[in-house]
């Protein structure tokens, strides 16, 4: 299948046809946004004008959002509600026209795009527009109109051109937001500020569970919507549509444009192509059904251009400083192997699947940028998890979804598919590509690593790239589990683990937020920032810790401050 953008801005990808086909029908709008860099969780629910809609006049309730910048163009979404019985999942309400304008000034006085799209139930009353003949490396304003009501005003930002060498990009970097678990204030901050070009999501945008589990219902901050777990295609659009009513994540996007991929909860828990660990046929009905509902509510509900049907991965460049390689790490994997099955290494298994990994290696080789950024969502790095204290070997293997009786793998990660790392890793040292970062979610720890090419002998063998991971935003790690004081009992761990693997130069096991990396032509740097309490909507946020790695050294290092 052929990308729907432009040659000369994205490089899509091609890839067999999903065995079940997801149709994603564009509809209508949402609220819209106002400046919210200062305003806190309330003050940003306010100015969304998120009230309830009337019987007889449309209303936007779930937010306006941005993604996917292209030198000359970016993808708009919003959500309308056309009546009040029109709620996400219900499948009831009128069709729509909402308009759509794109300006230069936040008031609106220099539109330079506008169109209208129907808003329907057959696409959950969401739209998407995407728009085109922007100019590079622009901030814009735009807003949707339905009738009388006007949403409030996102701010996006287009991408640099192509032929360009910018001075420098920067992006927020997040993954793994479970509603039950906490507030998202780690959005609040990264909405705050000013200096972003986009904000990369690595996924588990949503959860999948029931109420009360993930958590226990006892730690349960605020309950899911529906209560049970998501299964149909009205289950997945409620809870996406529940979801963008949290003041924070709209406040996200309608600051920034957003750049997003799924990993498994989007699904179900460690999706793999033919099932997932949490889903019983005999009693949940086909997988692939549920796996095509829940994609199709996706694509709805995100800012998210369908350039390969049915799948996420794709390439967006900004000049001739970065690419950026986003990975479907869900879609085309074979089954997680079992512990010590030998399977890890068995080269018919994969975890990107043939088309995939060879759109990767020929976009590597083949890029001219300066830094080769892969967004992955789950990590490349071979970990080995042993000598641990046994009151430790508890919440890790429930976390990593490991064997309680001793670890060596997390075979959901790349170190469960070897001969797909393998193959990957070498092309990169055989090809002599230079300055690839992966940038990797999933895990609800932070992490900075060198990415070797044979583990067991780094530090003398060669490092391939690095690789930064940045921690969860709500979902629960170890002193969640253990429900103990944050760099108490994970100090053990996090040094048992550095110990074994010495490509490991930091880990944090404990912290929530998010991460910022900037990247110029001398280096890309990660700064990792924590929230302060995720169970506050007000929790604060502070630097921790910043790692880089220099222009053509393949080596992480630590940088003793923030880009800012």
């Amino acid at each position: 299948m052929t990308s729907q953008l432009s040659p000369s801005a994205q490089e899509s990808a091609t890839v067999p046809t999903p065995r079940r086909r997801t149709v994603v029908l564009a509809a209508a709008a949402t609220a819209a946004l106002v400046p919210i860099a200062a305003l806190g969780a309330e003050a940003a629910h306010a100015a969304t004008g998120a009230t309830g809609a009337t019987e007889d006049a449309p209303s936007f309730l779930h937010g306006v959002a941005s993604g996917d910048p292209l030198p000359d163009g970016v993808l708009l979404w919003t959500r309308v509600t056309p009546t009040a019985a029109a709620v996400p999942g219900s499948g009831a309400g009128p069709a729509v026209a909402v308009g759509w304008e794109v300006a230069e000034d936040k008031a609106f006085s220099l539109i330079v795009a506008s169109g209208t799209v129907t808003a329907s139930a057959a696409g959950d009353h969401t739209v998407k527009a995407d728009v085109r003949g922007l100019r590079p490396q622009t901030a814009y304003w735009y807003r949707f109109t339905a009738g009388a009501a006007v949403s409030p005003a996102g701010r996006t930002r287009t991408a640099p051109a192509a032929t360009t060498a910018p001075a420098g990009v920067r992006f927020g970097v997040v993954s793994c937001a479970n509603w039950e678990s906490g507030y998202f204030s780690a959005y609040r901050h990264l909405a705050a500020r000013a200096d972003l070009d986009a904000v990369l999501h690595l996924g588990d945008y949503i959860y999948e569970y029931k109420s009360g589990g993930y958590p226990e219902a006892k730690y349960v901050v605020r309950q899911h919507e529906p209560l049970h777990e998501i299964l149909t295609l009205a289950d997945y659009r409620t809870r996406h549509g529940k979801y963008k009513t949290d003041p924070d994540l709209q406040a996200l996007h309608q600051a920034h444009p957003v750049i997003a991929i799924w990993d498994d909860h989007e699904i179900a828990n460690d999706t793999w192509s033919g099932g997932a660990e949490n889903h019983d046929p005999a009693t949940e009905g086909s997988f692939a059904a549920r796996a095509a509902a829940a994609r199709q509510a996706y694509f709805e509900w995100m800012p998210v251009r369908t350039s390969t049907e049915g799948t996420v991965y794709r390439r967006l460049r900004f000049g001739t400083l970065a690419d950026l390689h986003l990975l479907d790490l869900r879609t085309f994997r074979s089954q997680q192997a079992g512990i010590g099955s030998g399977a890890v290494d068995d080269p018919e298994r994969s975890i990107t699947g043939r088309a995939q990994l060879d759109w990767l290696k020929a976009g590597l080789a083949g890029s001219q940028a300066t830094w080769k950024l892969v967004g992955t969502s789950v990590m490349i790095s071979p970990v080995a998890f042993g000598s641990l204290p046994a009151h430790l070997l508890g919440p890790l293997t429930e976390l990593l979804g490991l064997p309680a009786g001793g670890l060596a793998v997390n075979v959901d990660q790349w170190d469960g598919y070897t001969d797909d790392r393998r193959e990957l890793l070498g092309h990169l040292t055989d090809r002599s590509v230079r300055n690839t970062v992966f940038l990797t979610g999933d895990i609800h720890m932070a992490w900075a690593n060198d990415v070797p090419v044979t583990a067991a002998t780094y530090p003398w063998s060669r490092s391939a790239g690095v690789e930064f991971v940045v921690t969860s935003v709500t979902s629960d790690n170890i002193d969640d589990l253990l429900h103990v004081p944050a760099d108490t009992a994970s100090l053990v761990a996090e040094t048992a683990i550095k110990a074994a693997n010495r490509h490991v130069k930091w880990l944090d096991m404990d912290a929530h937020g998010y991460g910022v990396l900037d990247v110029t032509a001398e280096r890309s740097q990660m700064d990792y920032y924590v929230v302060s309490d995720k169970r506050r909507q007000d929790a604060t946020a502070a630097w921790a810790r910043s790692y880089r790695t220099l222009n053509g050294t393949q080596k992480v290092e630590r940088a003793d401050r923030p880009v800012r």
